[in-house]
């Protein structure tokens, strides 16, 4: 048997803190394995060590059989390793031949780039990944979809052996999922080995030959992908069973009306939104990627103008109120883009946590930081959200992972405690036990008495979470639903575009 990547032994500490150990496994030639885990397994870290970013303490990895051990990323790339990341490494000020060829172009002369050469071999690659767009076409001009494709195409322009694929989807819409997928059957038939990491089980479960689960930096189990269940995969994952997804509600929505909308409307973004949100409830926003659910979320925390209508929290018109004005009246905002939006990644976990509430932080005549009041403070709220036990306050919020980075971004709100909390898109990115524990905080959030307002890709968590959904297409709100009516069919037929049902 034909091993494409065998992996033996692999260990890795940070600062003294074990983070792989012993990590063992094998994929061979031409399939496709999945790679799953909790946030904070162990995923990345082995990858960055397979892709070159980081060398390990002990252990060894081989491709074809030939010792594997990369200082750099560039070694890496040269024994055929190529990534798909989830945050996209692509210059959206270039064209779609420039970013291909960034570090390879053909040149005449040892000066010119041979542009007729390099818009040929793009236009072979996009054709090979499906995407039927002009090489010369600008990045910033292609949907989120569409880059995923031309990182796929500048792997293959590499001669890859072997492409990872981090989660790929997290970012992209049920159609262009499917056309991700579509290439990547068509990548597996031509005989490309693949590594997909994706907390997505039911997608691994679809796409991968085989699994390989890690927990706390040990293969916690291993085989072929017919061997597991979802339900397996999670007990696995996170070490216990999941008896249900969503948290028990305790409480529920009262009558009072906590925020409101009242016919917003911005040219070109959103038309005549209208909406009530009442203390304690759940509030879902469903709909397609660029129907404006993001674009209504930012323009109701003040983030983005809006020329028609106005916002009310709780009972007073917000007007023209900053973000800071309404975060001090109890308005608080989660954004879909944690790393460049929601967290200052070089900044230290305590400052990120403190970043809202610095002021109460500060109480003393010269305004300087009562730190002992402050690690007290942390301290629960750090054990409120379940926060990596083995992250230090003084440790840069970067080096966590994606679901440990999402509980900081939500945690800093919590110190604030929110009369009304939006959230947009909380769980992207997030493995199924951070899930569970970012749910209860809403839920408990909720019960006690604040109001929230969830937008989600994934229908299945509205349902599971909310009083009422929202459906919106094209900037529009085009159909409400309560509980006892909640049907997956009727949002995504409300959610898809009228003419393909004329």
């Amino acid at each position: 048997m034909t091993f494409a990547l065998e992996v033996r032994g692999i260990e890795k500490s940070f600062s003294g803190v074990p983070v792989l150990r012993g990590v063992t496994f094998a994929l061979e030639a031409g399939k496709t394995l999945g790679l799953v885990g909790e946030n904070g397994a162990g995923k990345s870290t082995l990858m960055n060590i397979l892709g070159g970013g980081v060398q390990a303490d002990a252990g060894q990895m081989l491709l074809g059989g030939v010792s594997h051990a990369p200082r750099t990323p560039a070694d890496a790339a040269r024994a055929g390793v190529a990534f798909v990341h989830q945050e996209l490494n692509l210059f959206p000020n270039l064209t779609i031949a420039e970013n291909i060829f960034l570090t390879a172009f053909p040149t005449r002369s040892g000066a010119f780039i041979r542009y007729s050469a390099i818009y040929q071999r793009t236009a072979e690659l996009l054709r090979e990944v499906g995407l039927d767009t002009p090489p010369d076409t600008p990045v910033e001009n292609l949907s989120t979809g569409q880059r995923q494709l031309v990182e796929i195409a500048k792997a293959l322009s590499r001669d890859a052996r072997i492409l990872i694929f981090d989660e790929p989807t997290s970012s992209l819409s049920a159609r262009e999922c499917e056309q991700l997928f579509k290439v990547m059957g068509q990548l597996r038939r031509r005989g490309l080995t693949m590594i997909y990491i994706s907390h997505q089980l039911g997608d691994v479960l679809r796409l991968c030959d085989s699994v390989v689960v890690l927990r706390d930096g040990i293969v916690a189990g291993s085989g072929p992908t017919r061997e597991f269940t979802a339900d397996r995969l999670v007990v696995l994952m996170v070490g216990r069973a999941l008896t249900q997804l969503y948290p028990s509600r305790r409480g529920s929505a009262r009558s009072e009306i906590v925020f409101e909308a009242r016919g917003l409307g911005e040219p070109r973004v959103i038309h005549d939104i209208s909406f009530a949100l009442r203390r304690g409830e759940i509030l879902g926003v469903a709909g397609l990627m660029g129907a404006g659910r993001s674009e209504l979320a930012r323009i109701l925390f003040g983030l983005d103008p809006h020329s028609r209508g106005a916002v009310f929290l709780e009972g007073k018109a917000l007007h023209r109120a900053s973000p800071t004005e309404r975060i001090s009246r109890g308005l608080a905002f989660l954004t879909e883009d944690r790393r460049h939006e929601g967290l200052c990644l070089d900044a230290s976990i305590a400052d990120n946590l403190m970043l809202v509430a610095l002021r109460d932080f500060a109480r003393t005549p010269l305004k300087l930081l009562n730190r002992a009041m402050s690690r007290a403070t942390l301290q629960k709220i750090r054990e409120r959200i379940r926060l990596n036990q083995n992250a230090r306050d003084e440790q840069p919020v970067r080096t966590l992972s994606g679901g440990n980075q999402q509980k900081v971004v939500l945690g800093k709100w919590l110190l604030v405690q929110p009369r009304v909390l939006i959230l947009d898109e909380p769980t992207r990115g997030v493995d199924v036990g951070a899930k569970f524990e970012i749910y209860s905080q809403i839920l408990e959030l909720a019960d006690g008495g604040a109001g929230i307002l969830i937008i989600s890709s994934e229908i299945e968590e509205l349902l599971g979470l909310c009083d009422r959904v929202l459906v919106m297409n094209r900037g529009e709100i085009r159909d409400e639903l309560s509980r006892p009516e909640f049907d997956r069919e009727r949002i995504l037929q409300s959610a898809l575009p009228a003419e393909l049902f004329s």
